[in-house]
């Protein structure tokens, strides 16, 4: 049964990426005097955007429409805290309707505090229309002293139409009645239709803020990471090969100097850790489930956003994040395949629980997040809470896809890619680590690691931040592609700068040290985080607070592996390459 659940949801996350290019119910076109259907999606405080609650929640009253069949969410919906329901407003398409009443209510004390709670945090409501979002406001606060508190009863729909089909709709709200114990509150609507010459294609360019994302300033911040990197990667390269010419030249030659002189070059200097560089990093299990599942993330990242860039994924609700699960669920051999040969590499000969561990790592990690969240929203009655059917098909596709392909990429790795292959011998006595100065200690020099990467990102991510907790649409994945590119380049440059200082004071721990230079961007990312909180934001409550530092936390996390395993695989390569060049004696 949980194999039937978890291949249903993977066809619906399949049919979810198709219908980026198709549609969601229908095929968008209508025929004169064909249903067109209004859909009651959340409400919620405005500075509070992720804290919603279904419309109904608050005392609203349906049309009198009930025979249609409930909207079938997709599994990106329900993770992002869709709840569709049935207006019950009877709309045909191209039938102009005149102000008719739905419904009516009389205002209980119950229902009066209800609604008087809604307009004082100012909460509003999102509605569709052929996958159009409409937003509206509860009510309005008076001016008067004390202040007196209405509700909005009618509305006005204005759909654009061309051809057959809908290109624009807005909504107007009218007709504000007193809030108050005992009064009877009348609802209703009217529906215009009107020609409009926008295109099909472009009808969501409204809800776009082309001024904000491609301000000059987001221009100018992309050029300025861009050049950063060529003068970073510059710099790098110069230095390394005058520093390691020079190393080359003292450690190889072998005539021209006395005795002395060679042995007073050679106390010092990364060549003389060659026999203990290639030493295995301790907890080599947790080292590998760090680096392989940070690369796995990374290749999502990278489908994932060049997805985005081909397809408009923002027209569709919960595309993104279901592409996300699709495309990580097909990247679980990449991390298994990584995890596995780095684990055999090591030594390890726990090769099955590293492979649990590593296709259980990430999920593991949403879990504990979501989990906490998604309590703290079930004491809140918030549609942020997860539906446990949803919850045992996420769960289903990680016992029946997620681990079964992770466990292939581990056999795979640890047999075609488990083999040290060292270009140096590896001492069994382990060589005592010097003392050095303070600046050149691992855990400084880690934290220093962080800064340049993320000042590479940190501009980008105030569009980020700001399209997720606040109302805009981010759209420009092109610019999210060339960010994370140039975090990739300079996470690697300087991580590799990182572990030659490490070598160079004759500290052969470098494993570990490139791992951590590179993941301390996201202690940086974090700390931005939560001055964007207080700064930038309005939020307030409990919800919201766990809800934005609990899925930053895990945002960041999610950074700290990609960082982290791109640094490590820069400086491996760096490292291999200077001890396969050099003559050791």
């Amino acid at each position: 049964m949980l194999q039937i659940k978890a291949l249903f949801y993977l066809t619906m996350l399949a049919l979810s990426l198709v219908q980026l290019v198709s549609s969601d119910e229908h095929n968008h076109v209508y025929e004169e005097g064909e249903e067109v259907v209004l859909w009651m999606n959340t409400v919620g405080p405005y500075h509070n955007r992720q804290e919603t609650y279904t419309y109904f929640s608050l005392p609203f009253c349906r049309g009198p429409k009930q025979d249609i069949a409930h909207y079938h969410e997709t599994l990106g919906e329900a993770l992002q805290g869709v709840e569709l329901e049935l207006s019950g407003l009877d709309i045909d398409f191209n039938v102009p309707v005149k102000r008719t009443t739905y419904c009516e209510v009389t205002l209980s004390e119950e229902k009066a505090e209800a609604f008087i709670y809604a307009v004082k945090n100012h909460y509003w409501y999102q509605m569709y229309i052929d996958d159009l979002p409409i937003w509206g406001i509860v009510g309005e606060i008076s001016k008067d002293d004390p202040p007196q508190f209405y509700l909005w009863t009618h509305k006005k729909l204005d759909i654009g139409v061309n051809a057959k089909q809908i290109v624009d709709v807005n909504l107007t709200s009218d007709s504000k009645v007193l809030i108050k114990p005992g009064a009877k509150v009348t609802f209703s609507y009217e529906v215009t239709f009107k020609p409009s010459k926008v295109q099909f294609a472009d009808r969501f360019d409204k809800y776009l803020d082309p001024s904000f994302f491609q301000h000059r300033i987001h221009w100018f911040s992309i050029f300025n990471s861009f050049m950063m990197v060529v003068f970073l990667v510059g710099l790098v390269s110069m230095i390394l090969m005058r520093t390691l010419r020079k190393d080359y030249d003292r450690y190889n030659k072998a005539d021209d100097v006395d005795d002395l002189e060679r042995d007073l070059g050679d106390e010092y200097g990364w060549k003389q850790v060659h026999g203990d560089v290639f030493r295995a990093p301790t907890q080599p299990l947790l080292f590998s489930v760090l680096i392989g599942s940070g690369l796995q993330l990374a290749c999502v990242i990278l489908a994932v956003v060049s997805l985005a860039m081909l397809v408009e994924m923002y027209t569709e609700r919960g595309s993104l994040l279901s592409a996300t699960i699709f495309v990580y669920a097909a990247a679980s051999p990449v991390g298994g395949f990584v995890g596995g040969a780095l684990y055999a590499r090591s030594g390890g000969r726990k090769w099955i629980k590293q492979a649990v561990v590593q296709a259980l790592f990430i999920p593991a990690l949403l879990t504990s997040v979501a989990l906490s969240v998604n309590l703290i929203a079930i004491g809140y009655r918030a549609s942020r809470s997860l539906p446990v059917l949803h919850s045992i098909a996420m769960l289903a596709i990680l016992g029946f896809v997620i681990l079964p392909l992770s466990l292939v990429g581990t056999v795979l790795g640890r047999n075609l890619a488990g083999q040290p292959n060292l270009p140096c011998r590896v001492n069994a006595v382990p060589r005592p680590i010097p003392e050095k100065r303070w600046f050149m200690e691992p855990p400084v020099i880690c934290l220093l690691g962080g800064l340049l990467p993320f000042g590479s990102i940190f501009i980008e991510m105030y569009f980020v931040f700001t399209s997720f907790w606040a109302y805009k649409v981010y759209y420009v994945f092109g610019f999210s592609f060339l960010v994370f590119l140039i975090l990739l380049c300079v996470t690697g440059c300087v991580t590799v700068v990182c572990a030659y200082f490490l070598l160079n004071s004759e500290d052969y721990r470098w494993q570990w040290c490139s791992f951590l230079s590179g993941a301390s961007t996201a202690l940086y990312l974090y700390m931005y985080a939560v001055y964007y909180f207080f700064f930038k934001t309005k939020m307030y409550g409990l919800f919201q607070t766990s809800f934005y530092f609990g899925y930053m936390a895990l945002f960041c996390a999610a950074l700290a592996l990609v960082c982290g395993a791109i640094g490590f695989v820069a400086t491996s390569l760096f490292v291999r390459k200077i001890y396969s060049t050099v003559k050791i004696d």
